[in-house]
C-alpha cells in the first residue's frame, strides 16, 4: 500500500497544476479515492474539490480532514525521475505529499470504518491563492458535510522528520496583498515639466510601506510588510512615466491587527499620491485570515501524536506565512498542525524542495489517531 501511495504521490508531482486549474489532478483523486468506496462522494466542490465520507454505524461528530492540492509557478530544479513535465510549474509546498497522505487516510477508513460518525476527507483546490478554502465552504453542497472538527497539516522543513509541530492559539499569520496604482500623465523625456510623473511618490510610497512595518513577524513583532514589486512605465529612455504600480504583502497575529494595519497603509498611500496630485487605485487580494487552532482540537492531535511516540514541537510564536485553513477555523473547531519535513530539506517554494515520502504513512497514521481520539475518547478530549 505504501508504495502504491508514493507512486501516486510522484504522479502528481510530475503534473503539477496551478490553483484553480487542477483538473487533471481532481481527476486522478476520483479515479484513485473510488476503489476505498467511500458511503458520499462529491465532486466540482467550490471548484475542482473533491470530498469523500466515511460513515460509522452509529451517530456521532462528523470530522473533516483537509489536504490542498494545488501547484505553484515555480520552476523545477530536480533531477529525478518523476521530476514535473509542466513548464514554470512544480509542487514546492508539498501538496502533492498532502494529498498522497489523505489517500492513505481513505486506504485506512476503508479497511476499519469509524465505528460512529463519520469522516470527511477534502481534497481542496486553490489554496495557494488563498481562494479554495472560502469558495468550498461557500459552495451549497458543503452544506451536506459541515463538520464538528476541522484538522489539516502542513509539512514543515527545519524541524525534525516526523515530529509534529503544535500551537494553541494563533498558528499561522494574517496576509492580504495589496496593489497601489497610481496615474498621473506621460510626456517626451526632454520635457518631463510637461508630464505628471509618478516616480516620486512610488518612491515615497515604496518608503512609507517600509516605515509602516515593523523588523519581523517571525519573531513576535504584530505586523509586517514587504514590497514585492514596483513598476513606473515602461522600459524606454524617451518617456516621462505617466503611470506607476506598487505591489506589497502585509502579514499580522491577529485580525484586529490586520484591519488597523491596512488602514493605516491606505491611508498613507492616498495622502502621497494626493500631494503629488496623481490618481490612486488600491486593491486587495491573495486574503489570508489567522488559522486559530482550538484547544480541543490541540488537545486532540496531542494525545494523538502521544499514542503513536511522536515527538512534539511547540513553537513560541505563530508561523509568519498564511493558510487559507484559517477560513475553516474562523467556523468550526479545529487546528492546523506542522509535520517535520526534517532538519536537511530545503525550504518550501524553494526549486529544490521536494516532499518526503517518509511523511505519508506517518501522515495518514496521525489523522487517523486523530479521528480515534475524537471519534472513541471524546469525553476525554472535551475536558
Amino acid at each position: 500500500m505504501e508504495r502504491k501511495l508514493v507512486k501516486f504521490r510522484r504522479s502528481l508531482h510530475r503534473n503539477p497544476e496551478l490553483s484553480g486549474r487542477e483538473d487533471a489532478t481532481s481527476a486522478a483523486i476520483q479515479d484513485h479515492i473510488a476503489a476505498y468506496l467511500p458511503d458520499n462522494l462529491i465532486t466540482g466542490l467550490g471548484g475542482r474539490g473533491v470530498a469523500a465520507e466515511f460513515k460509522g454505524s452509529e451517530s456521532g461528530s462528523r470530522i473533516l480532514l483537509r489536504c490542498d492540492m494545488d501547484a505553484l509557478p515555480i520552476n523545477e530544479d530536480l533531477d529525478v525521475p518523476y521530476s514535473s513535465v509542466i513548464a514554470g510549474v512544480s509542487h514546492k509546498c508539498g501538496h502533492d505529499g498532502h494529498t498522497a497522505i489523505m489517500m492513505g487516510v481513505a486506504a485506512r477508513l476503508h479497511e476499519h470504518p469509524p465505528a460512529r460518525g463519520s469522516v470527511v476527507l477534502l481534497f481542496q483546490p486553490a489554496e495557494e491563492t488563498g481562494e479554495g478554502a472560502s469558495r468550498v465552504i461557500i459552495d451549497s453542497k458543503f452544506k451536506d458535510i459541515e463538520p464538528d472538527f476541522v484538522f489539516a497539516l502542513h509539512n514543515l522543513p527545519g524541524f525534525p522528520l516526523g515530529s509534529i509541530v503544535l500551537k494553541n492559539g494563533t498558528f499561522s499569520s494574517a496576509s492580504r496583498g495589496i496593489t497601489v496604482e497610481l496615474t498621473g500623465a506621460s510626456s517626451h523625456a526632454s520635457e518631463p515639466q510637461k508630464g505628471k510623473s509618478p516616480a516620486l511618490a512610488v518612491a515615497k510610497i515604496v518608503e512609507a510601506f517600509t516605515g509602516h512595518s515593523q523588523p519581523s513577524i517571525s519573531k513576535g513583532d504584530a505586523s509586517e510588510l514587504t514590497v514585492t514589486h514596483v513598476r513606473v512605465g515602461s522600459e524606454n529612455y524617451g518617456t516621462s512615466p505617466g503611470e506607476g504600480c506598487i505591489l506589497a504583502v502585509l502579514r499580522t497575529r491577529t485580525t484586529e491587527e490586520m484591519m488597523y494595519f491596512s488602514r493605516k497603509v491606505e491611508e498613507a498611500a492616498r495622502a502621497i499620491a494626493s500631494n503629488n496630485k496623481l490618481d490612486c487605485r488600491i486593491s486587495w487580494t491573495d486574503e489570508f485570515p489567522v488559522t486559530e487552532n482550538s484547544p480541543k482540537a490541540v488537545n486532540a492531535i496531542r494525545s494523538a501524536a502521544g499514542n503513536l511516540g511522536l515527538i512534539i514541537v511547540q513553537p513560541d510564536t505563530p508561523f509568519p506565512w498564511s493558510e487559507d485553513f484559517g477560513h475553516f477555523t474562523e467556523k468550526f473547531p479545529g487546528a492546523l498542525f506542522g509535520i517535520g519535513a526534517g532538519t536537511d530539506t530545503p525550504a518550501l517554494h524553494s526549486s529544490e524542495y521536494d516532499f518526503p515520502d517518509e511523511l505519508i504513512p506517518l501522515g495518514a497514521d496521525i489523522f487517523i489517531e486523530i479521528v480515534n481520539e475524537l471519534l472513541n475518547f471524546s469525553d476525554h478530549i472535551m475536558k
